[in-house]
């Protein structure tokens, strides 16, 4: 009976563990959903729509290839549209009844009927005077989330929500990407292998203690050997006496190492088995609210509502979001800290502008005559501990973030304002400052939600954007006398002492009695940025401009001081009976609080940043 159950053991071991096997090999469905589309080459842009993105659920598998050069990047669909403009491009969206991927020819419709040649030149003469302006390329512009480049092909796994597009090109060749596909992951989970296999493993061992058991009962349970008929002298005959050998190896002992192979078979089999289940995809899960899908979830804001935008107008949105910021500020930090080494003010300006651009321009200009002038302060690329964009429909846009310095935490954070004026243009820095020490930062929106853009007229504050850059150059220059001075919290910050006007002309004066100094302070050229915080209050960026004139007063001439910065800047190393003249930029950002903040609520300062900026002899 033994040997029977032991049979039938092994025949439900074969087929539990043939069956386990079989739903990892033969009957295992696909791992991922793939979906493909071709494309002539003809256009410079292939874009990859929401909808073509989404057509499955899971993280996207783009890969690319046709064309020596290949370029990916993805970003908020809006962005990609702006970027494209006016250019052709395919458009590749998902059609859900046939389950493929359909692409078109987008062209931008002009607004103005096309003009009549001419003159009716030669087809020759006529392709060589209009040769096509090679494409724009997409690559390093600040609006997408990510980017890819590499030749011949791009295999990529991406995980967008819902609003994102991917920018398809192929930057300096002349033949475009002509193959895309894309691929999603499936469920293809086996959860009974692993329990099928590892039962058939411990089936298995089952039948083998029940043969061994049987053998063991077999043995035991054997009679008495038959009388066998005695000798001539009434005695068995005896058996031939066994040779030396045959004592050492006998039938015994092979019968025993056998049994030990034999029983090594499971040893080996059994493990092997159990480490080929040890996957998770073998066995079932208990855990009822696993997602469908790997992707995160979208994040959502607490709060209001946004308000839907009018028929036929845009919906307000972030300017950057937060992975997109840290990107543009690594490149930011990156370019600082080479155009610095270079001093090239040509180059800054591809990445500065405005007032931070002018201070870098004076200090490469003053750092090539006295090369121990020290070098701007660097641009911290992270980490950001404030990233504050603003709400926008088009452009420009503005983004205020602040950055510390990871490698020195003893130096101030700096607070950046950057500005796009246009799609295809790359952020700037309009102004960069360090923070005042212990700086009561206000609460702001996330930046998932932005911040609207406050005109410079709002009454809703405790004054107007607008008027704030005059009021606090009326107090450099008067002091306390100033009818504004109590409308700004002076005791958080020594600035209007450093720079008060009256003590400035003293010590000069005093330093050098024949010459008399005429000092102003004034609102310089710049724009003034304001975005809204949370409590209805504003961040606010201004520019001031420090003047100040030495003319001689007792007939003489006046210079400026031998190997200093502002003879450096100006190149003026003499003496001149008409005087000398020199010009400070002071970059300032401020919190406004809003009309119903409180009666003590006053206008604080929060970082600012003085660099001379400008120094000639008088005209």
């Amino acid at each position: 009976m033994r040997f029977v159950l032991a049979i039938v053991a092994f025949i439900a071991a074969a087929v539990m563990i043939g069956f386990g096997i079989a739903q990892r090999t033969v009957f295992l469905e696909p791992d991922r959903v793939s979906l493909s589309s071709e494309f002539d080459g003809e256009e410079d842009f292939i874009v990859l729509e929401p909808d073509a993105l989404a057509a499955h659920p899971g993280k996207q598998t783009l890969t690319v290839s046709g064309s020596p050069e290949v370029f990916l990047s993805y970003g908020r669909s809006s962005d990609v549209q702006a970027w494209l403009a006016d250019e052709p491009y395919t458009s590749v969206h998902y059609d859900a009844d046939a389950e493929t991927l359909v692409s078109e020819v987008v062209v931008a419709e002009s607004e103005e009927p096309a003009a009549p040649p001419a003159t009716t030149a030669p087809p020759e003469a006529t392709d060589a005077t209009t040769a096509a302006e090679p494409a724009p390329s997409p690559a390093g512009s600040d609006l997408w989330l990510d980017e890819f480049t590499a030749e011949g092909s791009i295999t990529t796994t991406v995980d967008v929500p819902d609003g994102i597009s991917v920018l398809i090109a192929a930057p300096g060749a002349e033949q475009a990407p002509s193959q895309v596909s894309i691929d999603w992951p499936l469920e293809n989970s086996t959860p009974w292998a692993g329990p099928l296999i590892v039962g058939g493993a411990l089936v298995f061992l089952v039948g083998i203690a029940l043969v061994v058991s049987g053998f063991a009962h077999h043995r035991r349970s054997r009679g008495p050997r038959r009388n066998l008929p005695k000798g001539p002298r009434g005695r068995l005959p005896s058996a031939p006496k066994p040779s030396r050998r045959n004592q050492v190896t006998g039938g015994g002992r092979r019968a025993i190492g056998r049994a030990k192979r034999v029983a090594l078979v499971p040893l080996i089999v059994i493990p092997a088995f159990a480490l080929s289940a040890c996957s998770a995809d073998y066995w079932p899960s208990f855990d009822l609210g696993a997602p469908a899908t790997s992707a995160p979830p979208t994040p959502t804001e607490a709060g209001e509502p946004a308000e839907e935008p009018a028929e036929g107008e845009l919906a307000a949105e972030p300017a950057v979001t937060v992975p997109q910021m840290e990107r543009i500020m690594r490149r930011v930090a990156v370019f600082a800290n080479e155009v610095d080494a270079s001093r090239d003010a040509a180059v800054a300006a591809e990445r500065f502008t405005g007032p931070a651009l002018e201070a870098r321009t004076a200090n490469y200009a003053i750092r090539g005559v006295l090369a121990e002038h020290p070098a701007p302060s660097a641009i911290p690329a992270s980490p950001l501990t404030l990233t504050l964009p603003q709400q926008v429909t088009g452009w420009p846009r503005t983004v205020l973030t602040i950055a510390k310095n990871a490698d020195d935490p003893t130096i101030a954070p700096t607070a950046l304002v950057l500005v796009q004026e246009s799609p295809r243009e790359n952020y700037k820095v309009e102004y960069a400052m360090a923070l005042a020490p212990d700086a009561d930062m206000p609460l702001v929106a996330p930046a998932s939600v932005g911040a609207a853009p406050i005109s410079p007229e709002f009454k809703g504050l405790v004054m107007p954007t607008g008027q704030v850059a005059s009021a606090y150059a009326d107090i450099l220059q008067n002091g306390e006398a100033s009818p504004f001075a109590p409308m700004f919290d002076l005791a958080a910050s020594d600035l209007d002492e450093l720079l008060n006007a009256a003590t400035r002309k003293t010590e000069a004066e005093t330093a050098n009695p024949t010459a008399t100094l005429t000092v102003t302070t004034v609102e310089g050229d710049a724009p003034t940025i304001a975005l809204s915080t949370v409590d209805a209050g504003a961040m606010v960026a201004v520019e001031l401009q420090r003047g100040e004139q030495s003319v001689p007063n007792d007939g003489g001439t006046a210079g400026f001081q031998a190997g200093g910065v502002a003879a450096a800047l100006s190149g003026f190393t003499g003496q001149s009976a008409k005087g000398v003249q020199r010009s400070s930029g002071i970059q300032l950002l401020f919190y406004v609080p809003g009309v119903g903040a409180g009666e003590n609520e006053q206008i604080r300062l929060l970082g600012w940043s003085e660099s001379l900026i400008a120094a000639s002899e008088i005209p």
